[in-house]
């Protein structure tokens, strides 16, 4: 406890990195691998060649998650020309690792769909856009959630790993108290780390709940609502 209150200004700076070492790659990750996984999915649902290039999108995206971290962050100064010590490698490493995860989650969760609504859909003149956007991806959304949670977790845990090549965050605290054997430092960095990655998970469930209302409920009383928001959009296309 002596430690961590004579080190607050080191513990802070390194905890403010480590967030902003943290939300990009998350946010960069989503916004990648959506597109992926509709190609994806747009892909299984044909025959021949376009079924075996799905197949091979998600093995090549999951392949990606088998990198070792700290040989790719002394690689991409090389490939990018950046410095060894520009936080951006770090960025760019977790964006490669947060595709890697989410490309599979993201196909199978707009696969998820329900058929019949996207039918719907189409019959009453939703353009290909429109349906996207205002049909499969608010309906994938809890299958979407639940894999960026799952790429926030991992990248958070990750981004400790560039405390090695010298840039700060709160794997600093691990490597620093490591060298100098102070474990208050070792656990500090520990503890936040985790902190962090629950806090992350709960504003992301929070997100999910604002943005899809109609998860708010309990696991029937969700069904029971979107049941009906399918009934409802199958009814638009009769009257139609």
């Amino acid at each position: 406890m002596n430690w961590v209150l004579g080190n607050t200004d080191t513990i802070s700076d390194n905890l403010i990195a480590h967030v902003w070492l943290s939300i990009p790659p998350i946010v960069i990750s989503f916004l990648l691998s959506v597109p992926i996984g509709l190609l994806v999915s747009r892909l299984r649902k044909r025959n021949g060649v376009a079924r075996g290039t799905a197949s091979t999108i998600v093995v090549v995206a999951s392949l990606l998650y088998t990198i070792p971290a700290l040989p790719l962050f002394l690689v991409l100064p090389a490939i990018i020309g950046t410095s060894t010590l520009d936080p951006v490698n770090v960025v760019i490493a977790m964006t490669i690792f947060g595709v890697a995860l989410m490309a599979r989650s993201a196909a199978d969760a707009i696969d998820a769909v329900d058929q019949d609504v996207v039918g719907a859909s189409e019959a009453l003149g939703y353009s290909p856009a429109q349906r996207f956007f205002k049909v499969e991806l608010p309906l994938a959304g809890p299958v979407l959630l639940a894999g960026i949670r799952v790429v926030s977790v991992s990248t958070i845990s990750l981004v400790t790993v560039g405390a090695l090549i010298g840039v700060p965050n709160l794997g600093f605290l691990l490597t620093d108290g490591l060298k100098r054997g102070i474990s208050a430092e070792i656990l500090t960095g520990i503890v936040l780390t985790i902190v962090l990655a629950l806090v992350i998970d709960l504003l992301l469930v929070a997100l999910g709940r604002l943005v899809m209302p109609w998860t708010r409920g309990t696991g029937r009383t969700a069904r029971a609502v979107r049941r009906r928001a399918a009934d409802d959009v199958r009814a638009n296309e009769v009257s139609a």
